[in-house]
């Protein structure tokens, strides 16, 4: 799957990376629900951070669409909360029913 960091670029993440990626987007959800902020910051760079080490990076001049597309690191809450859909920011998992 083609990842965009919005920001930043592109990395190609294999399906098998999802299920940690869900674990770090439940508590992003969680914590956005309970309008815990500094929980939100911390949960949502580490998010970020594993999508970067999981993935490879894709040249800049690479024009593949984007699959899914994630937040900047320094967006606001509020930001986020507009691009969630009802799973969060990672909707289920590659290969899944409802996908």
């Amino acid at each position: 799957m083609i990842v965009r960091i919005m920001g930043e670029g592109q990395v190609r993440l294999a399906d098998r990376h999802f299920a940690e990626l869900n674990t770090l987007d439940d508590e992003l959800l969680a914590e956005m629900n309970n309008g815990d902020g500094p929980g939100f910051r911390r949960t949502l760079t580490a998010l970020l951070s594993k999508v970067r080490e999981l993935g490879e990076p894709l040249p800049d001049d690479s024009l593949e669409p984007s699959e899914l597309i994630l937040p900047s690191p320094d967006a606001t809450l509020e930001e986020v909360r507009d691009l969630l859909s009802d799973d969060g920011l990672i909707p289920g998992t590659p290969g899944t029913p409802g996908t």
